[in-house]
């Protein structure tokens, strides 16, 4: 037999604090529907007014009542166990610990220093860029083409312009 974990008995012991407000709202509720239909059913025998009142005053009224009463039980049996959830979840975040106090960017997609172009395309990328990785056509750019500023660097891959090029304009 296993022995049960910290949180599985601290849930059990909410959950059986729930049961009894549950259990006491859908006996309200039944008790109460079997009031009203028995009111009902009385009523619908009599002819006046005055003879209906009775049933009127001993059944229908007092079930109306349960059934207000059995509602407003089950919703706040509901609210406390929506909120015993709520702890809980609180403490797992809690307790699953903090995140590394140092964050790391985020490194590049592609770390290659080779430059690459696709022909007709208006970018130049690292040779292991996703975007240029693979494809046949993907060629060496032109220096002159790089000086004139034809081309942008990759999002991407992020490349550093080759020496013999200027730096891009924004």
């Amino acid at each position: 037999m296993r022995a049960a974990r910290p949180d599985q008995t601290a849930r059990s012991a909410r959950l059986s604090a729930v049961r009894p407000v549950l259990w006491a709202a859908f006996a309200a509720l039944a008790t109460g529907a079997v009031l009203c239909v028995i009111g009902w059913y009385g009523m619908s025998g009599e002819r006046f007014a005055e003879r209906q009142l009775p049933y009127l005053a001993s059944c229908t009224v007092p079930g109306a009542a349960l059934i207000i009463a059995g509602a407003v039980l089950f919703a706040h049996g509901r609210s406390v166990l929506a909120t015993a959830r709520v702890e809980e979840l609180y403490e797992l975040l809690v307790t699953a610990g903090s995140p590394p106090a140092t964050t790391r960017s985020p490194a590049a997609v592609a770390t290659s220093d080779d430059i690459l172009t696709i022909p007709g395309g208006t970018l130049w990328h690292r040779a292991d860029c996703p975007l240029a990785a693979g494809k046949p056509e993907a060629v060496p750019p032109d220096a002159h083409v790089l000086a004139t500023g034809g081309l942008s660097p990759c999002p991407i891959c992020e490349p550093q312009p080759p020496p013999s090029a200027p730096p891009p304009e924004r």
